[in-house]
């Protein structure tokens, strides 16, 4: 328990630290990713976004798990 939270805490620094970098890359902005903007109501739904979030953390848990 302790190394995980070890590597947890290294990686939320670690992603602190790149922060202006990674904000450039184009997620949210996916294909798939619904916005409707209607008069004084704005809906985001990041579907493609998630799912492709869902897929890496799955494959990162499956080979921490071998």
């Amino acid at each position: 328990m302790q190394r995980l939270l070890i590597l947890v805490g290294s990686l939320i620094i670690v992603i602190g630290l790149l922060w202006p970098w990674l904000a450039r890359l184009p997620f949210g902005r996916l294909p798939g990713d619904f916005f409707i903007e209607r008069e004084g109501v704005h809906f985001y739904f990041p579907l493609t976004t998630g799912l492709l979030v869902s897929a890496v953390i799955s494959l990162v848990l499956w080979f921490l798990r071998r």
